[in-house]
């Protein structure tokens, strides 16, 4: 039986109601000696606990009381907890057996929760971890079995009693995950056993269908890494596409001390010309036929340029086949981890390095350390049920999500790669992932939407998880992927600074027969359901230290492992966006009482217009169907944006590609017959746009994400030039 870990032992009251997240025999034990005995497990018949447990507490002559809230008025149910804690005995709800995925914090469904501030009494909070369950790929099998059992504090009586029930389970596991010890090591570390163990393939080229076995690739690393090493590098840029050209340039840098920049080759001189500033790199790894390709990014001096193709492949072939050879047959991982010092990177040192999108102003520069890294690819492991998959690698390496999910994530399971340096080219995606029967995919909507068409009848045949995150999911593309290839998208969230993801959504758990109740993994129009390890707080959109419930709309802040430190020399940017651990997301949202998020947009994407906040993604919703456009065309047709105006504080700006918007003389028309329209939808005035700003094409990232920045720019210029 595993052993139980006691904390909080203060906070026992007796007698008292507790509420666990979950409970097993070890811990029910346990905790029925800390109660002196005095105990009354209270069950609820229609999600019984597990038959070992009840087996258990039958053998042991516990007493036990059975409830049904479906039939039971809250009253009933009260009275029966408060005759027992008049006789001198906890009552403890003994959480059931329910249809539930690896997404669930606790074992309770929402009703329930939902139900607790009718009965009166203030629980308190029981939270069992057991045994690390949750580290996924960190957790190794011969780990002596443990269990923590936490006493919460009492909660604070009112009516929302499971709200903050929930909130202390969230605060409680995320305490819990950070303290692991596994999260102090090293990324690179892990990165050298996983590789050296992995003598099958681990990463292919989507383009050359060349294949890289785990040794073959870290050789190359190796190789790449000791050149690096003679320039004693702090730092060093990297500008490469998925490709595996990319992993081994993140692999030699980690090797050699140096922390990868990940450099965005899409982006404008002035943001590159920012990144090296902050940085302050002077040496840069890409490829010969990736610079040819883009020969219009702002490439650094040549002599600054280690091209990994030619370095690898080519001038150190013979080299490289001898060390790779060592590798794979005679060179213990611990030796290469000793030979570059690996364990002295390690925990909260900086491991990689991104810079956000620069959609709403400069890039900040995220140093992703080893903890957050680890702490975010092991919550995916645990959440992820990943058997034997094959990886789709095809969104930006400076990206966080393609970086964290779509490499790291796999090579850290030992799981194939197949790399294309791509996201937009459809037909070539959809061939990959059906000639090579792969089974993860991530991307965008919008890039999810350009596969979709050009893909054929068993193009996803062999998808288990279709991951997309970065921009909401329209309903009708989640409908026509169901409908054509019986494939659920899986909507995710996440930001840069959280390495990045804090939230995804999963398949349904199959329903147990004669259970009322299950919770889901996945629901509609949501973001996903918690990973585990990280907590939520909701605060007033105006004032921060306004703290709302969880179920109510308000600003997202973030705790975790996986959340950063601050941002890359900008203490002032820093301090206005963390407070005591907690990360201002930026994000308004709410939870529901099975911890899955609803957005209500970007405060940057929020006006506030005669004291009412007016969310832009919704306007350009109901825009979408006043104007009869088609969501599903691909690039942005029309965005709002914000501008400020003297007496409402700011108003609407319509930016729009289509044809009847492009003549200034007909705004004002054009302006009369959007309010009515809109009026019609019974939107408040507020909402309606003052200007029109005709463009040929609104800006983007090359994520796909629409490019704020720009726009803002663009629509202030405009209206500018108007005045002139």
């Amino acid at each position: 039986m595993s052993t139980v870990v006691v904390e909080g032992a203060e906070n026992i009251r007796k007698p008292a109601f507790y509420i666990p997240n979950r409970l097993s025999i070890a811990s029910g034990r346990e905790l029925y000696h800390l109660l002196d005995r005095k105990v009354c497990f209270h069950v609820a018949t229609h999600f019984p606990p597990a038959p070992d447990i009840m087996a258990y507490l039958e053998s042991k002559k516990v007493h036990i009381e059975y409830f049904d809230f479906r039939h039971t008025t809250p009253r009933r149910v009260r009275e029966q907890i408060w005759e027992q804690m008049e006789a001198g005995n906890s009552v403890i709800f003994l959480p059931g057996t329910i249809a539930r995925t690896k997404n669930a914090l606790a074992d309770l469904p929402s009703p329930f929760l939902r139900e607790l501030a009718r009965l009166h009494i203030s629980p308190i909070p029981l939270f069992l971890s057991r045994n690390g369950e949750e580290l996924g790929q960190l957790r190794t099998e011969d780990e002596e079995a443990e269990e923590h059992l936490c006493i919460l504090p009492k909660l604070k009586p009112g009516v929302l009693t499971g709200e903050r029930l929930f909130a202390a389970w969230m605060e409680k596991s995320a305490e819990l995950y950070s303290r692991h010890p596994k999260l102090s090591g090293s990324v690179t570390t892990a990165m050298v056993r996983a590789l050296k163990a992995n003598t099958s393939v681990a990463v292919a080229d989507g383009v050359s269908g060349k294949r890289y076995s785990g040794p073959m690739l870290l050789g190359m690393a190796i190789t790449l890494a000791r050149h690096l090493q003679r320039h004693h590098l702090k730092r060093v840029g990297v500008i490469l596409p998925p490709s595996p050209e990319a992993c081994v340039a993140v692999l030699a840098g980690l090797l050699a001390g140096a922390t990868p920049v990940m450099i965005n080759y899409t982006a404008s001189r002035s943001t590159f010309e920012s990144i090296v500033r902050q940085t302050g790199i002077e040496w840069f790894l890409s490829s010969q036929a990736f610079m040819q390709k883009h020969a219009g990014f702002c490439w650094p001096e040549a002599d600054r340029i280690y091209l990994v193709d030619e370095l690898v492949h080519r001038r150190m072939h013979r080299h490289l086949l001898t060390v790779s050879a060592r590798v794979s047959r005679i060179v213990p991982a611990e030796f290469i981890c000793k030979r570059f010092r690996t364990e002295e990177r390690r925990g909260d040192d900086e491991a990689v390095l991104l810079f956000t999108s620069g959609s709403s102003g400069e890039p900040k520069g995220v140093a992703l350390t080893h903890r957050m890294l680890l702490a975010n690819i092991s919550q995916l492991s645990a959440r992820l049920s990943l058997k034997e998959e094959r990886f789709l690698g095809n969104l930006p390496v400076f990206h966080s999500f393609g970086l964290t999910a779509q490499l790291f994530l796999p090579l850290l399971n030992r799981q194939p790669l197949f790399t294309y340096p791509n996201p937009t080219d459809a037909r070539n995606l959809c061939e990959l992932v059906r000639r090579e029967k792969l089974s993860f995919l991530c991307a965008t909507p919008t890039f999810a939407r350009a596969m979709l068409r050009r893909a054929e009848a068993d193009t996803f045949a062999t998808v288990r998880y279709f991951i997309v995150g970065a921009e909401k999911l329209q309903p009708d593309l989640d409908a026509e992927f169901r409908e054509r290839h019986g494939i659920q998208l899986l909507e995710a969230y996440g930001l840069t600074e959280t390495a990045p993801v804090c939230s995804l959504n999963l398949p349904d758990a199959p329903l147990i027969e004669g259970c009322d109740f299950y919770i889901p993994g996945h629901v509609p129009g949501s973001i996903g359901a918690l990973l585990p390890g990280v907590a939520v707080r909701i605060t007033d959109v105006n004032d921060d230290s306004r703290e709302l419930a969880i179920t109510q709309q308000g600003m997202l802040w973030f705790k975790g492992s996986n959340v950063f430190r601050g941002y890359l020399n900008r203490p002032d940017l820093s301090d206005s966006v963390l407070h005591d651990g907690w990360f201002k997301s930026g994000d308004i949202g709410q939870l529901d009482l099975n911890g899955f998020i609803r957005l209500g947009g970007r405060l940057s994407r929020f006006s506030k217009i005669g004291g009412e906040m007016v969310p832009h993604v919704v306007v350009e919703e109901v825009l979408t169907r006043v104007l009869h456009l088609d969501a599903s065309s691909g690039a942005p047709q029309i965005a709002v944006m914000g501008v400020s105006d003297e007496r409402k504080g700011e108003v609407l700006v319509l930016v729009s590609t289509l044809p009847e918007h492009q003549r200034y003389s007909a705004e004002k028309d054009n302006l009369n017959r959007l309010q009515q329209a809109m009026l019609a939808e019974r939107v408040p005035n507020l909402w309606v746009p003052r200007h029109i700003v005709p463009v040929e094409a609104i800006p983007v990232l090359g994520t796909g994400k629409m490019d704020l920045c720009n726009c803002k720019k663009l629509v202030e210029e405009t209206l500018a030039l108007r005045c002139i």
